[in-house]
């Protein structure tokens, strides 16, 4: 089963092409990848690619693509559509194919992409897949969108959204901790005073109110965050057309 992402997105559609086509600020808000390159091409072929991602500090998995592109539609959306191939032996994927497909409306672009992939290591690459890698590329590409929208539409550049989505794991990473731990009565006592007659009460109380806060309190809306994107379409979509200009060009 491929994946699917879409966010509505408040910007120009020039704007959001731009940021997404240009491989240096494609690879600024995209967290799959570490570095994203042009390759040199003739005249009237496809644009190729190359692609990183640095999984481990010292360990950087590689790739090429080829994508193509159509600017404008009669419908006026446009589309952007590629396949890649990672030879690299310790790539969990070995090769697949995708599209981006950029809709506007009246207040903006829905942005979304469909992709999919074969996964390597036979049978255990492909149970790794379904349980792990193809969960966790879903909500990086999901993430990954919503620091575009943040960028896009309130100026948070993707260096800063990361920012913010750390240090709000690291506050809701303390306030489990202190609840899990039993750090919470000394300190409640101070801030409730006369309230807090009973210690050893407040702090199971307390850690039932602020453990569901940690987990399940909605991102604050300079964080990006995958839940605000759709993870499956409205409507049947098809396959953009394009894919078969590159299904020429192997």
């Amino acid at each position: 089963m491929g994946l699917y992402v879409e966010a509505h997105i408040r910007a120009e559609l020039d704007e959001l092409w731009e940021r997404t086509q240009d491989p240096a600020q494609h690879r600024r808000w995209d967290l799959r990848f570490s570095e994203i390159d042009y390759l040199p091409r003739a005249e009237g072929e496809p644009q190729r690619f190359r692609y990183a991602v640095r999984v481990l500090p010292f360990l950087t998995v590689s790739g090429t693509g080829v994508a193509a592109g159509e600017r404008e539609r009669p419908d006026g959306t446009r589309t952007s559509a590629l396949r890649f191939v990672s030879p690299h032996p310790l790539s969990p994927l070995a090769r697949g194919s995708g599209y981006w497909r950029y809709v506007p409306d009246a207040h903006g672009v829905r942005f979304l992409t469909g992709y999919d992939y074969r996964p390597r290591w036979g049978v255990l690459g492909a149970l790794t897949d379904r349980l792990v890698f193809r969960p966790l590329m879903g909500w990086a590409t999901a993430w990954s969108f919503d620091r575009l929208r943040l960028w896009l539409e309130r100026g948070i550049t993707p260096e800063r959204a990361r920012a913010n989505w750390l240090a709000e794991l690291a506050v809701r990473a303390l306030l489990l901790a202190g609840c899990l731990t039993g750090l919470w009565p000394d300190p409640a006592v101070e801030v409730f005073g006369p309230f807090a007659a009973d210690a050893d009460r407040l702090g199971p109380v307390l850690s039932a109110l602020v453990i569901p806060l940690a987990l399940f309190k909605a991102p604050l809306a300079c964080t990006p965050a995958a839940r605000r994107c759709l993870r499956a379409p409205a409507a049947q979509t098809r396959t953009p057309s394009v894919l078969r200009t590159l299904e020429k060009h192997g």
